[in-house]
């Protein structure tokens, strides 16, 4: 049979213009066509059924007349032509539509429009919704669905035994009134099953998308432009296809193409995809790539896999992502995953080194035990060949002085030595006591007893009840007028103790075996016993580290507190940090209004400065409060405090501006590189204060992540054992001398010792000779010399009282704008009492300048060396290092001891 059914689509399509049309025909199954304004065929979805394979047994046909054979009827003759109504139903409406008999199993859907009909699979699932096709003699076709073309009911009248499953279809008879008879293939159900449906999905969405990248690719190609995507509008965690005209590229003649690529402006995910030859005419090429959730932005170039690129006239090819995250959401997702990095990271470092320490650790538990084996078998060597010898020369009894009864003993036998008292100097002692030992001492004082006198031996002789000790093969002792750390007057056999053998122990091999076995697990005992208490020594040192740093920490954070704080105190990254300032106690006293204006990291964070954020009264009435985020990439909170929102009076600290230090962020400060340049340190040259300064500062600067240098004289005098390292490192020529430099470690930091040829520091001394201003200053010229021979560009350059100040004007003329630009001098008072003139020019010359307290810098503000530069002068407190300066740790008193709160403990 052929039928043509012809309907408007407005209104079962609203919002298109387009035509949509259904072929059915019984050996080609359903189709569905679309055509564009330019009335061009393309084709949506095929899907076909296999009728060759046919049940036994009949279900259905659909014939014109009772009297038709199986199947469809032939075909009408051209030009005949009858047409029947029938009904299209969408949802509750229902349309009449006319259907023609002669057309070539073809359901045609015209329109009054002709519009394209270019849609996305959403959009047909959409349009598709609860659509019904009512014929009297082809049946029912129905689509019904809520989420896309998921159940298909095919219902017929007369149709033939048909079976649709290769297509996943299924069919249904019709008993004429719209009734199914039970007998379909899909056994009574009468819904096509979700494979076939699914399959007819794919179908219809393939062809709808082969459909639309051919419009758009012809498109492009009429403008002229090389390359496009698929979808066009890119989103955010999906797959989408790349394309480029090959002829339009300057990669026309190159055999292979590449695609290479990253996210967010070269910044995220990276890739290198082959392109393949597209299913397009015009010579398309393309890929497929996934669009990562994190995505805004999609950069990429075409090359060759060598040196040929096609980067959109060096300006590369960029595609932007929509719905997805935007420039500074992905700012802060990357700060995010470089923290969750750097915890992996250290987490991976900690467990390499714990299990390094471990392997090292065995190591060395293996090389402890065959220590300690050796040395127990060298000391049971030694005893042995004692033993033996005392055992020669030992005695039973010595008559009139001492005597032993029972004559026979051995190890664990309760014995009663008798001893004279007369027979030696305790002739007049009150008490006797022996203090005893076994096997030449070799457990020493084991035996402790106070002599009782003799009633049944009368005059001078005592005794005593003594257990001899196991594995005793000599007993060894002396006598005493009184118990151990109380006795006075010894009778040690004229130094050469007494000793008794034991007649009942004979030592043979196994017993050496045994002693040796005994003495080494003593060893290790002893050992165990000693690295526990180092390691609890170290635990405790670095817990007592670990508090005076957050104390001091604390106390820096609090000593400007009456002008500045934070809350919370300790400011992490990632957190809101509440500031309070206290204008009452700066020069924005009495101003109506208090802004704040801050960024982070040194005025260097990417996002620049912070908005200016207009201050709020806090709840003690004299400060006034903002709220700052803190972001992940912080190291350093730095902010000033104005009148205004547009400036006006500021409070920038005196020109220093407001620093307060950010922990836990994943941003570490960049280190700085400071040179020391000094006639003193501790403690290899050290005459006073100055010299411990020089090495505690370094140390202390040192440990915040600082590279540090010192250049020093080499004296004479100088003690070398504590430089680590010592080797001669170069030689230079300045000022018509040569100059050997030499190189070390001192207290953990890097030393250049400059040695000058002419003999200014082979006197003996660090002070003390007339030239002492001479020499000082040939060392400082000569010290700036090394610096820019040997390419050095520090940040800066510390110079320490009146013996190394001509560094500071030295630098800043002839070394400033030739070679050492980058550096700023640093000069400190250490003692204004001597070389007044020469610190009060180094003053004017230096960058900054300090002293050794607070109550120092003004007791010399007055200084006319000093007072012409307040504004760059500051009293900073002297601390002690610990680590030298500890005395829990100090071997060089006789007890250790630390503090706490409210006692001295001594270890």
């Amino acid at each position: 049979m052929e039928i043509s059914l012809h309907f408007r689509c407005r209104m079962a399509f609203p919002n298109r213009g387009g035509c949509l049309n259904l072929n059915i025909a019984p050996f080609s199954g359903l189709t569905s066509s679309s055509w564009g304004k330019s009335s061009r065929g393309v084709s949506c979805v095929n899907a076909s059924s296999d009728f060759s394979r046919k049940r036994q047994q009949k279900k259905g046909s659909i014939s014109k007349s009772k009297g038709s054979g199986k199947g469809f009827v032939p075909k009408s003759s051209i030009g005949s032509s009858s047409k029947k109504n029938a009904r299209v139903k969408k949802g509750e409406q229902t349309l009449d539509v006319s259907v023609d008999d002669d057309k070539d199993g073809e359901v045609e859907f015209s329109v009054e429009e002709k519009l394209a009909i270019v849609g996305k699979t959403s959009e047909i699932d959409r349009e598709f919704g609860d659509l019904s096709l009512i014929d009297e003699t082809l049946g029912v076709v129905e689509s019904s669905r809520g989420e896309g073309i998921e159940n298909i009911h095919v219902v017929g009248k007369d149709v033939d035994d048909v079976q649709l499953h290769e297509e996943g279809t299924s069919y249904i008879g019709n008993d004429g009134n719209g009734n199914g008879n039970g007998t379909g293939a899909a056994t009574d159900g009468g819904i096509i099953n979700e494979e076939a449906s699914r399959v007819l999905k794919l179908k219809l969405e393939e062809n709808l998308r082969k459909q639309e990248i051919e419009r758009i690719a012809e498109e492009n190609f009429l403008r002229g432009t090389q390359m496009f995507v698929y979808p066009p509008v890119v989103k955010p965690d999906q797959d989408i296809e790349v394309f480029l005209n090959k002829n339009l590229s300057t990669l026309r003649d190159e055999q292979d193409i590449l695609i290479l690529g990253a996210f967010n402006d070269w910044k995220w995910k990276s890739f290198t995809i082959r392109l393949n030859k597209a299913d397009l005419k015009d010579n398309w090429w393309s890929c497929q790539l996934y669009v990562p959730l994190e995505a805004y932005k999609l950069d990429f170039v075409f090359f060759n896999g060598e040196s040929v690129y096609d980067n959109n006239d060096q300006k590369d090819f960029c595609i932007p992502v929509e719905g997805g995250m935007d420039v500074l959401a992905f700012e802060e997702f990357l700060l995010e995953e470089k923290r969750k990095e750097l915890e992996k990271l250290a987490k991976e470092q900690a467990e390499r080194e714990r299990i390094a320490e471990e392997q090292r650790q065995i190591e060395a538990d293996i090389a402890e035990k065959e220590e300690d084996r050796v040395q127990a078998r060298l000391e049971v060597d030694r005893r042995q060949e004692t033993v033996l010898r005392l055992m020669k020369n030992a005695v039973k009894s010595n008559d009139n002085v001492w005597y032993i009864e029972p004559n026979e003993f051995k190890g664990k036998d309760l014995v009663r030595l008798y001893y004279n008292g007369s027979s030696g100097p305790l002739q007049h002692a009150k008490e006797i006591w022996i203090h005893g030992g076994h096997n030449n001492w070799k457990d020493g004082l084991s035996i402790v007893e106070r002599l009782v006198k003799s009633v049944l031996k009368g005059g001078a002789w005592w005794y005593a009840d003594v257990v001899v000790p196991d594995q005793a093969l000599v007993l060894d002792w002396v006598f005493a007028d009184g118990p151990p750390q109380n006795a006075v007057v010894y009778d040690n056999n004229h130094k050469l103790d007494f000793h008794a053998i034991v007649p009942m122990a004979a030592p043979d091999a196994q017993y050496w075996v045994e002693e040796e076995q005994l003495l080494y697990q003593k060893l290790q005992e002893e050992r165990k016993s000693r690295k526990e208490a180092i390691r609890a020594k170290a635990e405790k040192i670095a817990l007592m580290k670990v508090e005076t740093k957050g104390k001091t920490l604390k106390r820096f954070l609090l000593s400007q507190k009456h002008i500045v704080f934070t809350e919370p105190l300790d400011v992490q990254a990632g957190s809101t940090v509440a500031v309070f300032y206290n204008p009452s106690n700066t020069n924005l006293n009495g101003k109506p209004e208090v802004w704040f204006r801050g960024s982070f990291n040194r005025w260097s964070h990417r996002n620049g400065p912070l908005p200016p954020q207009r201050m709020l009264p806090a709840e003690n009435g004299t400060h006034v409060t903002a709220s700052v985020k803190v972001p992940l990439d912080a190291y350093m909170m730095d902010f000033v405090f104005s009148e205004s929102e547009n400036g006006g009076i500021f409070d920038n600290n005196f020109g220093m501006d407001y620093h307060i230090p950010v922990f836990g962020g994943i941003v570490k400060e960049p280190p700085l590189h400071i040179i020391h340049i000094a006639v003193e340190m501790a403690p290899i040259a050290k005459v006073g204060g100055l010299g411990d300064v020089v090495t505690s500062l370094s140390r202390a600067i040192q440990d915040l992540n600082h590279n540090v240098d010192i250049i020093l004289p080499k004296y004479d005098c100088m003690n070398l054992s504590n430089v680590k390292d010592f080797q001669f490192h170069q030689s230079y020529l300045w000022g018509r001398t040569e100059i050997k430099v030499w190189h070390g470690k001192v207290e953990g930091l890097s030393v250049y010792f400059l040695e000058p040829q002419n003999g200014f520091f082979s006197v003996g001394c660090v002070y003390g000779r007339a030239n002492d201003g001479e020499r000082f200053g040939f060392f400082c010229h000569a010290a700036l010399e090394f610096l820019l021979q040997n390419g050095f560009n520090p940040d800066i350059i510390h110079c320490h009282d009146w013996s190394s100040a001509p560094v500071a004007w030295l630098f800043k003329e002839q070394y400033t704008h030739y070679g050492l630009s980058k550096a700023r001098a640093v000069f400190t008072i250490h003692n204004l009492e001597f070389g007044a003139p020469l610190i009060g020019r180094a003053m004017t010359f230096a960058d900054k300048a300090t002293t050794v307290s607070p109550t120092y810098s003004k007791e010399v503000a007055g200084n006319p060396a000093i007072a012409p530069h307040l504004y760059k002068f500051h009293g900073i407190i002297n601390g002690i290092d610990p680590d030298i300066w500890d005395p829990y740790n100090d071997n060089f008193i006789p007890v250790s001891w630390y503090m706490t709160k409210s006692f001295i403990i001594f270890s």
